[in-house]
């Protein structure tokens, strides 16, 4: 299954947010610092809610910490950024890819996005703006991926139409 990976996030909300889409998703989150919040910051849990127990959480304090780890896994570095060169609707997700979203303020540095192995955008219909935001950007790019994989036909059975 992908892995979201959130390099250097700013805003607590939107981490928070991003963990409960995970919680819910059962996909691991990664947390690669240096973070613009404590990792208890009041915040991050109030937008995560309760779901803090079901996010499987991994916090890596640097980039080479995260790149060890991601060593040992193997995958693909899929990194969205406004000036990707792939749109995320036509690339072709595998199940051991992780989606790496940077800072809210600044993306993904160069040095982030010279190690992925390709980078993705998002399409804006309105030239005036740049980027969605950043929780909104992983859901998208999260749910994608489940959705080329095959993984939305889970979850609890639907009542039939009346």
């Amino acid at each position: 299954m992908p892995q979201v990976v959130l390099v250097n996030p700013q805003i607590p909300p939107n981490t928070g947010n991003i963990a409960r889409t995970c919680a819910a998703t059962q996909t691991p989150l990664h947390l690669v610092g240096p973070l613009g919040f404590e990792i208890s910051d009041r915040y991050l849990k109030r937008a995560g809610l309760d779901y803090w127990p079901y996010v499987d959480f991994h916090y890596h304090e640097t980039l080479e910490a995260f790149t060890q780890f991601h060593r040992s896994l193997g995958g693909r570095w899929l990194g969205f950024t406004t000036g990707g060169t792939d749109n995320y609707i036509h690339f072709q997700f595998r199940d051991d890819d992780w989606l790496l979203f940077g800072a809210e303020t600044t993306g993904l540095s160069v040095e982030v996005l010279a190690r992925c192995d390709a980078t993705l955008y998002i399409p804006m219909i309105q030239a005036g703006v740049r980027s969605l935001n950043l929780s909104v950007s992983t859901a998208l790019g999260l749910f994608e991926a489940r959705r080329q994989l095959g993984y939305l036909e889970g979850g609890p059975p639907k009542p039939p139409r009346v």
